[in-house]
C-alpha cells in the first residue's frame, strides 16, 4: 500500500511539473486534469471515498470543462 501511494505521489509531482512547463496550454490542462484523478485515487486509498468522488467529479470532470470551454475563446498556445 504504501509503495503505491509513493508512485502515486511521485506522478502527481510530475504531471503537475509538466503542467508548469509545457507551453500549449490543452497539454498543460490535461496535465492538471491528471493530478485532479491522481489525487481522486489517493483520497479513496486513503479511505476517503466521498472526497474523491468530489475531486473526481469537480476538480477533475467540472474545472477541465471550462477550462477548455475558456481555451476555445482565446489562444491555445503561450507566448
Amino acid at each position: 500500500m504504501i509503495i503505491i501511494v509513493s508512485i502515486l505521489i511521485f506522478l502527481m509531482l510530475i504531471s503537475a511539473i509538466v503542467a508548469a512547463v509545457f507551453k500549449d496550454l490543452l497539454s498543460a490542462i490535461i496535465a492538471s486534469c491528471v493530478v485532479s484523478l491522481i489525487a481522486a485515487v489517493l483520497f479513496y486509498l486513503l479511505q476517503a471515498p466521498d472526497v474523491a468522488m468530489a475531486e473526481a467529479a469537480i476538480g477533475a470532470a467540472l474545472v477541465t470543462a471550462i477550462f477548455v470551454i475558456a481555451l476555445r475563446r482565446t489562444k491555445r498556445f503561450e507566448e
